[in-house]
């Protein structure tokens, strides 16, 4: 009789409280096998745990349908998560990609100086490039364009054009340019440095126009 109670006993299930069922999870993950375990892969498990536990709380009545609004509000934040992380990158590759300066901060004589250098040395392509920036930081520095972190070629040639009508055409000839050598995978020629240089000369006594 004793014999069948107990295997009565055994064969019926166990009611493991959430406290405890908490304690033990801790335990688990306590252990040696998960001080090794890589940071993403741990919280993609945790998480697929957490979502487990909440389709397991009960399909139907309150606590299905409080599930189900977790599961929503969860799902939710990684989405705008995602979001703001795809635009941050978006940023970060333009300001790198396409813009008109580098890292680098350097003064309108400082890109003519590095222009002039790198055309001595036969670099028409790094030379273009380094015009271009100094006839960009000079209408910087003359308050002809404001400063704006991030701005291409074509956007450069398009607001100074705005104030600077006569030289607008050139402007825009010269964007093209720099985004050929730039991006295009052109390689720069003498003829096209040396107009940079001439539209350069032009630009710099050249004077904003009524209204601009």
């Amino acid at each position: 009789m004793t014999t069948v109670r107990s295997a009565a006993l055994l064969a019926s299930p166990i009611d493991v409280g959430r406290d405890q069922a908490a304690r033990e999870a801790a335990r688990e993950l306590s252990g040696a096998g998960y001080q090794h375990e890589p940071l993403f892969d741990r919280l993609q498990r945790e998480m697929s745990q957490f979502l487990g536990d909440l389709m397991s709380g009960g399909g139907t009545g309150g606590g299905g349908v409080t599930s189900l609004v977790v599961i929503a509000v969860v799902l939710a934040v990684l989405a705008v998560l995602l979001l703001w992380a795809l635009r941050r990158f978006s940023g970060g590759r333009r300001t790198e990609s396409g813009a008109v300066f580098g890292q680098r901060e350097r003064t309108a004589a400082e890109h003519r100086a590095e222009a002039e250098r790198l055309s001595a040395e036969g670099g028409w392509a790094g030379a273009i490039q380094e015009r271009l920036r100094a006839i960009a930081r000079e209408l910087e520095e003359r308050a002809i364009v404001s400063p704006l972190p991030g701005r291409t070629a074509v956007e450069l040639a398009e607001v100074a054009g705005h104030a600077l009508p006569p030289h607008a055409a050139d402007l825009r000839a010269a964007a093209r340019l720099f985004d050929d050598v730039t991006y295009g995978g052109l390689g720069g020629t003498r003829e096209g440095y040396l107009s940079l240089t001439a539209l350069d000369e032009r630009l710099r006594s050249a004077r904003t126009g009524v209204g601009a």
